[in-house]
């Protein structure tokens, strides 16, 4: 008799279920959901649709699979959809915090602060504890202006937490918004008091105090910043201001030239460079960087910060065409200026004098009466252009600090909204997953292990042992071996739900006892089961996979080789098993008096003994299999058994003395263990071999 979760499949490709009695159907809708949970954990958000689309169609009534459903449409950009996910799932059950959250959130994404702010307070209703809310909350009452209220809700966390440099960070932000310098001078400088190793917080105190006039202060601040390893621009445009100014042009050319590598579409950067360049009468240059500055803004016309610095940019460059005895370059430059700021009287007397040099008499005349018009109308009060316009800051500008550093504002945490009640969730899921690309500065994180699958992202790796199974054609397609499997398309997921069927009508067939099935027949049957188990791991049913690979591990007359493969994909898959049920802390890592999670504690630890036990029967059948040793490797890091670790990737590069991933990690774990110039000279190979994050690594320990 087919077992209860195989109706998934078939509900998934559009079966019609006869199922038998309610709590038959929950099993069913709740395992669907759970696949469908796993598959937006590992972010592959096409798929996760596919199921949540089945519980939905089988129980229209559920808040939940809405909700879920519009958190993967939020990853994918559809934001109006999630909007109407929401909303549908507020419907069936408005006491969710977590679908207010998600709510919220979208209408951020799409402009509408007062709704988004209507949401978030929502959520604080039912969840007035957590954190994440009542920062979402915050910074999006000041985007609304409504400084004094943002201020409470960080003043209450902040009495929770008096000693977060994030939070006083936050404070400190609001106190910029508020033009209120000294506050916000109070709140960095308490900032880099509580966390002195984050870059962020030093550039944000050095602009303060730079704001201030303390130049030395914040020329310590901003470099403090920049030594930490700081990747903003701002803070080399700021340090070659104050180099600037006490006339340290070196090495201001140097700070812009920095800035315009890490921010080649920053105006600013190619403003102040031409500024300098300008300033030490390099005029060709000056001319061609502030043409460019102008060229980032025609670029970006809605980005308001750069847009300000149009009208310094045209004075400057129309300067730099004077001395360079452009006239019409100048006038051009002066007429486009005169538009913007009628009232900016340099303006009409350089023109004129322009027009003057063509022996544009007429034109330069008219210039200089507009000028003495707008004198005139100032000195008798009778200004009506735009008396209040401050004057026109025509120098080398100043860099605002970079306030977009905090998590909660970034791409959207998708477990954060199913899990938004606990803090300590939404920490650890802002943490290193896996499919998402690790980019931040600290991160040392090992290569990922090495999966069979009939998707790669990038070019297979090749092995021997792997290519004489794939010879044998005794799966559907050719397994691949890769570190980054290919995220499926519709289609895609739709091929492989009715490759599980057909295997599934043919399993369905077979004796009950499989050791009642002849030798001569074992392989047969065990190629079917190990093929439905890879397509079950495709589309992330690891449970099901598991159960046909070990059903496939039962029957004799199958050789070393087949065995050995069936093992490997096995302990492949109750690794990601295990990850996604950590990620969702089904499983405790901490043992407890508690007799359930001491037993949990126990599945936790052998979950790693099992994987461990299938890479040692791989390593028995085909001693020469490298991936094996590398992911065995892989596994002993996690369970920080480094010295075990060092000797499987030994063996691998032993048999691969190629295996880019394997010196990568295995130079990780040398440094793990204090031994770095084994570590750097096995990250040097490996960046050698291709992995070029590599090369960040060395510089840095260097």
């Amino acid at each position: 008799m087919m077992k209860w979760y195989r109706y998934i499949v078939l509900a998934l490709i559009g079966f019609q279920l006869m199922l038998g009695n309610s709590v038959y159907a929950q099993l069913n809708t709740d395992r669907i959901t759970s696949i469908g949970r796993n598959a937006l954990y590992f972010e592959d958000y096409v798929l996760s649709i596919q199921y949540f689309n089945q519980v939905i169609k089988l129980k229209p009534y559920l808040a939940e699979p809405y909700q879920l459903r519009a958190i993967a449409k939020i990853q994918l950009g559809d934001y109006q959809g999630a909007l109407r996910d929401c909303n549908a799932s507020l419907e069936l059950n408005p006491f969710q915090p977590g679908a207010y959250y998600t709510r919220g959130y979208i209408y951020r994404q799409l402009g509408d602060h007062v709704q988004a702010e209507k949401d978030f307070s929502e959520a604080l209703v039912f969840a007035p504890e957590n954190k994440t809310y009542m920062l979402l909350r915050a910074d999006t009452r000041a985007q609304l202006e409504r400084y004094d209220e943002a201020l409470v809700d960080i003043n209450l966390l902040l009495r929770r937490e008096p000693e977060s440099a994030s939070l006083h960070f936050e404070r400190g932000v609001i106190c910029m918004q508020q033009k209120d310098t000294m506050c916000a001078l109070s709140e960095f400088t308490s900032t880099v008091q509580y966390d002195s190793q984050n870059a962020q917080n030093w550039s944000a105190l050095g602009v303060v105090t730079m704001m201030t006039g303390d130049e030395d202060a914040a020329y310590a601040s901003i470099t403090k910043a920049i030594n930490l390893g700081s990747k903003y621009a701002g803070d080399y445009i700021n340090r070659g201001i104050i180099y600037y100014r006490k006339h340290n042009y070196r090495a201001a050319l140097a700070d812009y030239d920095k800035a315009i590598e890490l921010s080649p579409q920053e105006a600013q950067c190619y403003f102040n460079r031409g500024v300098l360049r300008q300033e030490v009468g390099d005029y060709n240059r000056a001319y061609d960087d502030l043409s460019k500055a102008l060229e980032m803004i025609e670029l970006t016309p809605s980005n308001t910060s750069s847009s300000d610095l149009l009208g310094p940019i045209l004075y400057q460059r129309g300067m730099v065409s004077m001395q360079l005895q452009q006239w019409k370059d100048a006038i051009s430059d002066f007429d486009s200026l005169s538009v913007l700021h009628p009232t900016f009287l340099p303006a009409y007397y350089i023109a004129s004098r322009a027009h003057t040099a063509l022996g544009e008499k007429k034109q330069a005349q008219a210039c200089l009466k507009r000028a003495w018009k707008i004198e005139e109308d100032h000195n008798n009060g009778r200004d009506s252009l735009n008396t209040n316009t401050p004057a026109l800051n025509t120098d080398a500008q100043m860099a605002r600090t970079e306030t977009n550093r905090r998590d909660y504002r970034k791409l959207f945490s998708q477990r954060a909204a199913q899990n938004g009640e606990a803090d300590s969730q939404e920490q650890k899921y802002s943490s290193a997953t896996r499919g998402r690309v690790q980019d931040r500065y600290q991160d040392l994180v090992n290569e990922p292990s090495i999966s069979l699958s009939y998707y790669s992202q990038s070019t297979p790796k090749y092995n021997y042992p792997l290519a004489a199974f794939n010879q044998r054609k005794l799966l559907p397609d050719v397994l691949k071996a890769t570190t980054h499997e290919l995220p499926l398309s519709a289609e895609m997921v739709s091929h492989h739900f009715a490759q599980i069927s057909q295997l599934s009508t043919t399993i369905d067939a077979l004796p009950a006892d499989l050791r009642s099935v002849p030798e001569r027949e074992g392989e047969r049957v065990a190629k079917i089961l190990f093929a439905r188990a890879v397509e079950f791991a495709v589309v992330q049913d690891y449970t099901s996979a598991i159960e046909d690979c070990t059903r496939a591990l039962t029957l004799s007359g199958l050789d070393n080789t087949m065995v050995a493969i069936m093992y490997f994909c096995q302990a492949n898959w109750r690794y990601r098993l295990l990850e996604y049920q950590l990620a969702n802390d089904e499983i405790p890592t901490t043992s407890t008096s508690n007799s359930a999670n001491s037993h949990s504690e126990t599945t936790y630890s052998a979950s790693f003994r099992l994987m461990l036990m299938d890479y040692d029967q791989v390593i028995l059948r085909l001693p020469d299999f490298a991936f094996a040793y590398y992911n065995k490797a892989n596994i002993l890091c996690w369970q920080k058994d480094y010295e075990a670790a060092i000797k499987n990737y030994d063996e691998a590069i032993r048999m691969d003395n190629e295996f880019a991933e394997a010196y990568f990690n295995r130079g990780l774990t040398y440094i793990y263990i204090g031994k770095h110039h084994e570590g750097l000279q096995d990250l040097s190979h490996a960046g050698e071999l291709g992995i070029y994050q590599a090369y960040n690594i060395i510089t840095r320990l260097q």
